[in-house]
């Protein structure tokens, strides 16, 4: 008489990666800072659990056992296709304004573990115009400033996306030769210190910080020929902590090029108001130090001291 075989044991099931709702804005090479999941909340996050359970050796290793783990291998490539389908529709969703703000969100939260989005959000039909179309909605609300913390949230998902087109070398090019970044200088123009138009300026910051970081003579010619040099130096002056260290590192990637160092020190007066900024900002420092914005105000005077006409200038 055959018995019956006993019921086989489940394998252990992997954790959850859903990141809770966070997205993260990278402003400078090693600086993150993420969104606020609300106007109420100022904490800084990020999200450990993908990066550890993103290899397959050892730790992955301790939490599934060797059959489990084979029986799951196709999970992973059904999830992610799960997840691109997910991706065409959120994209589909934003040429629609009764749909957009939910599509806003789920890409902004997506355009770091989707490497090819960039891309995507360029050549998709009416995406670009979508999101230029949520920065000009918001233009009326700058002055008299009555930005709300809603508001703000949904334009700073639109500029993340843009940050995205920004840094991705198939689009960046095209990204520069539509102006789009001209649309951003508006909001560099607010002075309001109330929390929604901080973040407004930070992440426009983000955008420019994102096509500086590439070090290509492409972007920092664009620069030039436009007003962002100043604009910076207003942030620095006046602006928080934060935006003074992305407004910085800015005009630091605009002195490290020759063309960029050369357009400064042209004229007595574009170098002493570098240098007026500068020395500010120093003072501050030493009232309310910050190592980090410290390092790139430096590193701002070591690249001006490059240029030989400066020998017969005082910093």
């Amino acid at each position: 008489m055959r018995t019956a075989c006993p019921q086989r044991r489940p394998g252990f099931s992997r954790p959850s990666l859903a990141s809770g709702g966070e997205s993260e804005f990278t402003l400078l090479s090693g600086d993150t800072c993420s969104k606020p999941e609300d106007a109420g909340t100022s904490r800084w996050r990020t999200s450990f659990w993908p990066r550890i359970l993103r290899g397959k050796g050892q730790t992955l290793g301790l939490l599934t056992p060797p059959r489990a783990r084979r029986r799951e291998e196709p999970v992973p490539t059904a999830l992610a296709q799960v997840d691109r389908e997910k991706i065409y529709q959120w994209i589909n969703e934003l040429s629609s304004p009764e749909t957009r703000e939910n599509a806003l969100l789920e890409l902004s939260k997506k355009r770091e573990s989707v490497p090819d989005l960039a891309p995507m959000l360029w050549h998709s039909f009416g995406t670009i115009a979508a999101l230029l179309q949520e920065i000009v909605n918001i233009y009326p609300s700058i002055n008299p400033p009555t930005l709300t913390a809603h508001q703000s949230n949904r334009v700073c998902n639109a500029l993340a996306l843009l940050q995205c087109v920004a840094s991705h070398p198939e689009t960046r090019s095209a990204f520069l030769a539509a102006h789009i970044p001209l649309f951003l200088y508006p909001f560099l123009h607010t002075v309001s210190k109330t929390r929604p138009f901080e973040y407004l300026r930070l992440t426009s910051l983000g955008v420019i910080g994102a096509l500086v970081k590439t070090d290509e003579q492409e972007v920092i010619n664009f620069l030039l020929t436009t007003e962002i040099i100043p604009l910076c130096l207003r942030i620095m002056e006046s602006g928080s902590e934060l935006s003074k260290t992305v407004a910085t590192f800015i005009l630091q990637k605009i002195l490290l090029d020759d063309t960029g160092l050369a357009y400064i020190c042209q004229t007595y007066e574009r170098f002493s108001h570098v240098a007026m900024i500068l020395g500010k900002m120093v003072l501050q420092l030493s009232k309310e130090p910050s190592a980090r914005l410290l390092k790139h105000v430096v590193r701002c005077y070591l690249r001006l001291s490059d240029n030989p006409r400066n020998g017969d200038n005082s910093i």
